[in-house]
C-alpha cells in the first residue's frame, strides 16, 4: 500500500475524531465552538497558526457554514470538508435520535433538566473567556482605536 495513502488515512482520522469530540461535546454553538477549535487545530496538532484560525472563524461567522468545515477546507480540501462536515453532523444527530426515543423520559426528569442549565452556564463561561482573551490580545496589540 501507498505510504502516501496511509499518512492521508491516518490524518483524515484524526480530522475526523477530532472534529467529532468537538462537535460531541460542545453545546451552545457558534462562539462556544471557538476555543476547543483552537485548542484542538492550533495548541495541539499545530495544523494552522493563530491568525489563520481566527481568519477562517471570522469567514464561517459571515457565512451559514460551520467554522469546522471551512477548517476543514483548508486542510484537505474538499475531501477535508466532506470529513468535517460528517463529524459535526454526526454528534447532535446521534444525541437527537436517543433524545427522541426516550423523550418522555427526558422531559420530566429533573436531573437531566439541572444539567441542561449546567450546560448553559458552561456555554457562557466559554463565550465570555473568547471575548476577554481577544480583548486582552487586542489590548496587547494597541490596535483599539482611541
Amino acid at each position: 500500500m501507498n505510504n502516501s495513502l496511509i499518512i492521508d488515512k491516518k490524518f483524515y482520522w484524526e480530522l475526523f475524531k477530532s472534529t467529532f469530540l468537538i462537535s460531541a461535546f460542545t453545546v451552545g454553538g457558534g462562539f462556544v465552538i471557538i476555543p476547543l477549535l483552537k485548542a484542538k487545530y492550533v495548541d495541539h496538532y499545530k495544523w494552522m497558526s493563530d491568525k489563520e484560525a481566527l481568519d477562517l472563524v471570522s469567514v464561517a461567522q459571515s457565512a451559514p457554514v460551520n467554522a469546522a468545515i471551512i477548517i476543514g477546507y483548508r486542510l484537505a480540501g474538499y475531501t477535508g470538508a466532506a470529513v468535517t462536515l460528517l463529524a459535526t453532523v454526526l454528534p447532535p444527530l446521534i444525541t437527537l435520535t436517543a433524545i427522541s426515543y426516550f423523550y418522555d423520559a427526558f422531559a420530566h426528569n429533573y436531573y437531566v433538566q439541572i444539567l441542561l442549565r449546567g450546560m448553559q452556564c458552561g456555554a457562557t463561561a466559554l463565550i465570555l473567556d473568547v471575548g476577554i482573551n481577544l480583548l486582552q490580545k487586542e489590548l496587547q496589540k494597541k490596535l483599539l482605536l482611541p
